[in-house]
């Protein structure tokens, strides 16, 4: 099932991205490097290891992981977090958690176009990407 998210997967268009930033207490600088910063994301499968490279110009970052087994993780703006991954109706399910909140990161491939919706309480960005 997580064969559909394999590839490489380039940013196209980002929307309220960085009203999501600003909910994850992320800091102006830093908001306005990631607004502009157009990723890529890299999804490789090994057995039942799952790999997720994010690389862009600011950044580079990587997890790897199993589905639903709960890991750490240091994400891209520096928050430890406990994070636990899986796959809910064809969509890739990330819930990351710390000091008390919680966000969901969902992605859902249709043909060689991949939506990520990451949601925070009230917040919510898309971002669209495409694939390579």
């Amino acid at each position: 099932m997580v064969d559909v998210f394999v590839g490489t997967w380039n940013l196209k268009e980002s929307k309220n991205f960085d009203d999501y930033m600003k909910a994850l207490g992320v800091g102006y600088a830093t908001r306005q490097l990631g607004s502009f910063t157009k990723p890529t994301t890299l999804i490789s499968v090994d057995g039942d290891k799952v790999t997720l490279k994010t690389q862009s110009a600011v950044k580079n970052t990587e997890i790897n992981f199993k589905l639903g087994e709960e890991f750490d993780e240091t994400t891209a703006d520096d928050r430890k977090v406990k994070s636990l991954v899986t796959i809910d109706g064809g969509k890739m399910v990330h819930t990351q958690k710390w000091d008390g909140k919680e966000t969901t990161l969902v992605r859902e491939v249709d043909g060689t176009a991949l939506t990520l919706t990451l949601t925070l309480g009230d917040v919510v960005s898309t971002r669209s990407y495409v694939k390579a």
